[in-house]
């Protein structure tokens, strides 16, 4: 089974560009365009690892790391931000 990997970003460019990177390497990647979604994609598939945009509208990186690290705390997270 490949591992998995969930990247949260508000911007469609980088979660294409992220994701056909990391597929080529063989992780199968899942997305989520807000910090909502990236909850309930969480939810359903329990990736190995997030990559979390820190620069998001309405629930940001942090506040979203916040909610993850309370339900799963051991889930790893890597913020990320282009600015």
């Amino acid at each position: 089974m490949a591992r998995t990997v969930l990247i949260v970003d508000d911007e469609q460019s980088i979660r294409q560009s992220l994701q056909g990177i990391l597929s080529d390497e063989g992780l199968e990647v899942f997305t989520a365009s807000s910090g909502l979604s990236a909850l309930e994609k969480i939810e359903e598939t329990l990736p190995d690892i997030v990559l979390l945009d820190i620069w998001m509208p309405e629930m940001d990186g942090i506040d979203t790391l916040v909610k993850i690290k309370a339900s799963y705390p051991n889930l790893p997270v890597v913020m990320m931000s282009g600015h």
